[in-house]
């Protein structure tokens, strides 16, 4: 699995749908907003790539929006059909 670090946290790609994941242009995206959750989604569509947080359940930041869990009916529900997306996992903090 490919890894990269933003903002001194290790992440591990560990779905990259229709080698959508770019490394320039999510350090491009990137910011300090997401640094509290646990998966970082980003889908495809138009042209553009959007960015969307998720938490885990013991996380703090934790709500019915973001639950990780959620993850695949978010893409279903919120993004252009078949899309394009990459999931990126929170694994180490500097």
């Amino acid at each position: 699995m490919e890894k990269i670090i933003l903002n001194n946290i290790e992440y591990e790609v560990i779905e990259n749908n229709k080698e959508t994941f770019n490394k320039e242009v999510i350090e491009h995206l990137y910011t300090s907003y997401f640094e509290p959750y646990d998966y970082i989604l980003g889908d495809r569509a138009y042209g553009k790539i959007r960015l969307k947080g998720f938490c885990e359940k013991g996380n703090k930041n934790f709500n019915e929006i973001n639950d990780s869990s959620n993850i695949k009916e978010y893409l279903n529900s919120y993004c252009a059909k078949e899309c394009g997306y990459f999931i990126l996992k929170k694994t180490i903090q500097n």
